[in-house]
């Protein structure tokens, strides 16, 4: 029996604060690209973020062993955290925060799908159907909606696009990786290190190899840091995970859409970012499929029991 609960005030607001967190992590790297580019930014998070859960697993008493059968998936999904934020951090050198965050917040999307593939209890309903084809719908009007006098560099900026895009289905194939292997069974925070040390590796080899390592330590920078490492790559996903043991996951997933949502603002607020027409116009089906795919449980639900209520009423 699923002991997991629906959600009450606590889990509510939690979910509120992550969301604004993950919201506001793409506008922040683009805001200190100057200073430390974003690949060198995510690279020296993920490392000091990967000593921070390696202290915690050992002042809990957790060990890592070969035998549990974690450690080849934990690579596949080292690497693959990696090869996301690798596209993340380039993508951003070439489109906006609020671009890249609704194309990367579409990983439920692909994960959906290869789940769908990969394991018989998690075939895709109705609802996910329709979620997926309004997701796509939206991300091809995102992408060829858009004309040179609504964007100053529109090769460039379809580019960058293309790699969030490409960011989020790296995401999704981690969380396929991540629930039909032994990793499903391990710790929290065994897989997210394994996730933490992959992409430090990954990325701070890329960052030298293309000259990006250089860093120019102002306070903006060393704040950005501070946020990327404390508050993202070691508090939120410690929280989420544990939000995902204590909740119903169909609930939580309806808050998904309010991290690109809030990404938006942000990149409109703090970096003047122009809003496209047609982007927005292709958002708002992308951030819908979303919740019909991650929250289709509590959208069935709810939907019930309005059509219910009308019957009631009609009596």
């Amino acid at each position: 029996m699923d002991s997991r609960k629906a959600l009450d005030g606590r889990a509510v607001g939690l979910m509120l604060v992550l969301c604004v967190i993950w919201g506001m992590q793409q506008v922040v790297l683009k805001a200190t690209a100057g200073d430390i580019s974003p690949v060198m930014q995510i690279a020296l998070r993920s490392g000091v973020a990967a000593l921070l859960v390696g202290l915690l697993m050992l002042a809990r008493g957790e060990r890592m062993s070969r035998a549990d059968g974690t450690w080849r998936p934990g690579v596949v999904v080292g690497l693959l955290f990696g090869l996301e934020f690798m596209l993340v951090g380039e993508g951003l050198r070439h489109t906006s925060a609020s671009h890249m965050v609704v194309f990367l917040y579409t990983a439920p999307i692909f994960a959906a799908l290869g789940l769908h593939w990969r394991l018989p209890a998690e075939r895709l309903g109705a609802l996910q159907w329709v979620g997926i084809f309004l997701a796509f719908a939206g991300i091809a009007i995102a992408f060829f909606g858009r004309t040179q006098s609504t964007s100053p560099a529109p090769v460039n900026m379809l580019w960058g696009d293309f790699l969030g895009l490409l960011a989020a289905i790296a995401w999704g194939a981690t969380t396929v990786v991540v629930r039909s292997s032994a990793l499903a069974r391990a710790p929290a925070t065994q897989t997210l290190l394994y996730q933490l040390v992959g992409a430090f590796v990954l990325l701070t080899g890329m960052a030298w190899l293309t000259g990006q390592a250089s860093v120019n330590f102002t306070p903006a920078v060393w704040a950005s840091l501070a946020f990327h490492t404390l508050v993202v790559s070691f508090a939120s996903f410690l929280v989420w995970f544990w939000l995902l043991r204590q909740y119903l996951a169909s609930r939580l997933g309806v808050f998904t859409f309010l991290t690109p949502l809030f990404g938006i603002v942000f990149g409109a607020w703090l970096l003047a970012e122009r809003i496209e027409p047609s982007f927005l116009v292709g958002a708002v089906p992308v951030m819908i499929g979303i919740v019909l795919v991650s929250g289709h449980g509590w959208v069935a639900q709810q939907l019930g029991r309005l059509g219910k209520r009308k019957v009631i009423d009609s009596l």
